[in-house]
Parts: C-alpha cells; sequence; structure tokens
C-alpha cells in the first residue's frame, strides 16, 4: 500500500516542477511573441533603398556613442551619419532632428552628430536636436510632442527602426525607416542580443503606456 504522504510529496513537487518550468519559460515566450509583434507592426515601412523611401519634412536619427568603449569610431554612429547625410543629400528630407541622450556634461550624442553632420555638409540650422532622447520611446514621443511632427522619418540600423515603428504607431506618430548599413554579426552581437529584449520592454511601455522621462516647451522645426 502506498504511503499517502510520499503520495502528495510527489504531486506536489511534479507541480511545483511544471510551475516553476513556466515561470522560466515565459520571459522566452513572452520575447518571441514581442519580437513577432515589433516586426509585424513595422513590416513594409522600412527602406534601404532611398529611390522608394517616400518624402517627409523632417528625418529623425537616433542616437549612438561616436566612439566604442574598446576604442575607435562606433560603426552604428558612422552608418547613421551616412545615412542621413544621404536623406538630406537626395531631398528625401529638409531637416535632420537627432535625438540622444545628454545625461552628463561628458557624454552628449546629439551634439556629437551635429558636428559630424556640418563636416559632411549638412547646414546647422537644418539641424535641430534632442538632448532628452534616452530611450527609443522617448525619442519617438519627444519628436511629436516636443517637435510638432506627426509624420517622421527614423535613421537608424533596420532592427532598431522596426522597434521606433511599433512604438510610434502606439503614440501616434505615423512613421516609416530608412536602414542604415548594418554591422556585421560579430562587431553587434551583444547590441543584437539587447535588441531582441529590448522588444520586450518596448511591448511592456505600449501595455503600460509609459510617457518620456522628461517632455518640456515645444520646440518647432522650419
Amino acid at each position: 500500500m502506498k504511503n499517502p504522504v510520499i503520495t502528495l510529496f510527489k504531486r506536489g513537487n511534479k507541480k511545483l516542477l511544471i510551475f516553476g518550468s513556466l515561470i522560466l519559460l515565459f520571459p522566452i515566450i513572452f520575447a518571441y511573441f514581442s519580437n513577432s509583434l515589433v516586426e509585424n507592426t513595422s513590416n513594409e515601412k522600412t527602406f534601404s533603398s532611398i529611390s522608394e523611401l517616400p518624402y517627409n519634412k523632417v528625418g529623425m536619427v537616433l542616437g549612438t556613442a561616436k566612439y566604442r568603449a574598446q576604442g575607435g569610431i562606433n560603426l552604428y554612429f558612422k552608418y547613421r551619419i551616412n545615412a542621413a547625410v544621404q536623406l538630406y543629400e537626395s531631398g528625401k528630407i529638409e531637416f535632420i532632428l537627432v535625438s540622444g541622450d545628454n545625461s552628463t556634461k561628458y557624454y552628449n550624442e546629439p551634439e556629437a552628430f551635429k558636428q559630424e553632420l556640418i563636416k559632411r555638409g549638412v547646414p546647422a540650422d537644418k539641424i535641430f536636436l534632442d538632448y532628452a532622447g534616452f530611450r527609443t520611446l522617448d525619442s519617438v514621443v519627444r519628436a511629436m510632442k516636443v517637435f510638432g511632427q506627426k509624420k517622421i522619418t527614423i535613421v537608424s540600423q533596420k532592427f532598431h527602426n522596426e522597434r521606433a515603428i511599433y512604438l510610434a504607431e502606439h503614440y501616434g506618430v505615423e512613421a516609416i525607416g530608412f536602414n542604415a548599413k548594418d554591422v556585421s554579426k560579430n562587431y553587434g552581437f551583444k547590441t543584437q542580443l539587447r535588441e531582441y529584449f529590448a522588444r520586450s520592454k518596448a511591448v511592456l511601455d505600449v501595455i503600460f503606456n509609459v510617457e518620456p522621462k522628461f517632455l518640456g516647451e515645444p520646440i518647432r522645426i522650419n
């Protein structure tokens, strides 16, 4: 005859094991769901060909550091600069809004982009800076609520554009993306891994209708 205490103990352990497995699997399942949702939402809204890209008055470049921690130029920065200059010179945009992190006086993504764009021939009065683009969500929402843009072309690598467009659609911005050249898999492995889970955070931000850290007085682009 089976001991009822041992039987209950085994059943309890089995349920605990199932429950624990579900807890461990949930982040992976949610990440997969989030990535699918982001990709489906941004489908056919990102462009790699300049000739196929529709016109928008403003192109918003999403910021990143100019230099790598290991030394040398950050290729994400370099390729976004190239893409923004290409858009401006081809007449697909009239103004460039650079949105990035300026959380300390020693770190200023927008200013680094501005100086490089000016070196590449973009007039200073065609460049506007958003110093409070701490996250992609902040950049997208501030583009509308601070800089008055309901339609915009986002400039970054494709994986980043897709997430930005997903956020833009929720917050009422009609956005398309121009894909800057991507980096090699080895070069961008850590970034791509972070992006996979950043999409989960983006979906949660939409679910909870998270707002930017700062807004502020309107700035007119013209």
